[in-house]
């Protein structure tokens, strides 16, 4: 048997929807982006959203939003992928490595509080792994300091915190739709917020910053709204802009999944229960986080007692055609990022005891006992 390590949950009726668009013959922005963010708006139960081209871009123009001045400090966990960061930078702004919390990987609010200064103008709270973070402690203190918090939830579609929709926090929410994520398109994105403020000016910086869009142009030509006018195609572009917007290929698979939103959420949470289960009397491999149950996560990942044994566990599971990962090495160890000279003790120690093992919507029963039965193998190996 070969295992791989996630799987996207796609067929027909991506495909039924994918023939729409080549039916219609539009596969730029159209009107299935303005669908798939009225109806992702619904899903959330959030006032506005757009859509946009990755959870990168997401993240930059939440960060923009606020046209903070140059220089100043946005403090980011030191666990999570480079794209948080790289938003400030993106913004002229600087990241400030904000160790995370042993047990969540989420970011340490004490340690958030330490390295404030007054130069801070945001903190990017980042759900690692779908494990929310203490928004209801980082939020209230965040606004008392005249903070903004955009929150990083590439991992999480659905489920709640503190009995409130985990995605509707902060003043805005970034998701991303990449093809290992729970809702997945391929590439794609979405910002949202329940302040339509934030989300109305960036449907123009996404399309370059122009002020009439190609669809806009389209649309009013199919209602004959142009006759008799000779600038029909005139637009203007106001300030700097980004070719960050989605386009209708990809927002027809988002509607698609989003039909089929509830299941995702239910079988991966299913499965997430029987890999659980299937470890609990382990001694060495171990669960990463306190999975909560009540809400779906981003992957199934475990912890063993260092380095060594961690790559050790790797290698054997390779032997067993059962792919593993490690998808996030704390920013600050990648050579770019050393120049900010993080203090991340927690961070550099633990980073290296975790791997993630496979997990996806449709992981038949066969194949979580294979890797079940693998894990126990390499237990006995170690004993």
């Amino acid at each position: 048997m070969k295992i791989r390590l996630v799987k996207p949950f796609v067929g027909k009726e991506e495909m039924e929807y994918l023939k729409g668009v080549m039916d219609r013959s539009w596969l730029g922005r159209g009107s299935l982006c303005e669908e798939f963010e009225q109806k992702w708006n619904e899903f959330l139960g959030i006032k506005a959203s757009t859509a946009v081209n990755s959870g990168t871009a997401a993240l930059h123009l939440a960060l923009l939003t606020f046209r903070f001045p140059r220089n100043k400090k946005v403090l980011v966990p030191a666990m999570t992928f480079c794209s948080t960061a790289n938003a400030a930078i993106y913004c002229g702004l600087e990241p400030v490595f904000v160790d995370v919390n042993e047990e969540t990987l989420s970011i340490d609010v004490k340690d958030m509080k330490r390295k404030y200064t007054k130069n801070c103008v945001a903190v990017i709270p980042v759900h690692f792994g779908g494990h929310p973070a203490k928004l209801d402690e980082i939020l209230p203190w965040a606004h008392q300091k005249g903070m903004k918090v955009i929150a990083d939830c590439a991992h999480v579609v659905g489920g709640k915190y503190k009995n409130k929709n985990l995605s509707i926090w902060a003043d805005i929410s970034c998701f991303s739709f990449q093809e290992k994520k729970i809702l997945v398109t391929g590439d794609g994105g979405m910002i949202s917020s329940d302040n339509p403020e934030y989300i109305e000016p960036l449907r123009a910086i996404k399309e370059v910053g122009m002020t009439k869009d190609t669809f806009s142009r389209f649309q009013s030509e199919q209602k004959g709204h142009i006759k008799g006018d000779p600038l029909h195609w005139y637009y203007d572009v106001q300030e700097l802009g980004y070719k960050y917007n989605m386009c209708d290929v990809i927002a027809a698979i988002g509607l698609a999944q989003l039909t089929k939103i509830d299941k995702i959420i239910a079988s991966r949470i299913s499965i997430m229960q029987k890999l659980l289960q299937g470890i609990k009397d382990c001694k060495y491999v171990k669960p990463a986080f306190p999975y909560d149950m009540s809400r779906p996560y981003y992957d199934f990942m475990v912890r063993l007692k260092d380095k060594r044994m961690r790559d050790r566990f790797i290698v054997f599971m390779q032997k067993k055609n059962i792919a593993t990962g490690v998808h996030t090495m704390p920013v600050p160890c990648l050579t770019y990022y050393r120049r900010y000279n993080a203090d991340i003790p927690v961070a550099t120690r633990i980073w290296e005891e975790y791997v993630v093992l496979p997990f996806y919507v449709n992981m038949a029963d066969d194949e979580i006992n294979y890797v079940l039965e693998n894990v126990y193998e390499f237990e006995k190996t170690e004993r």
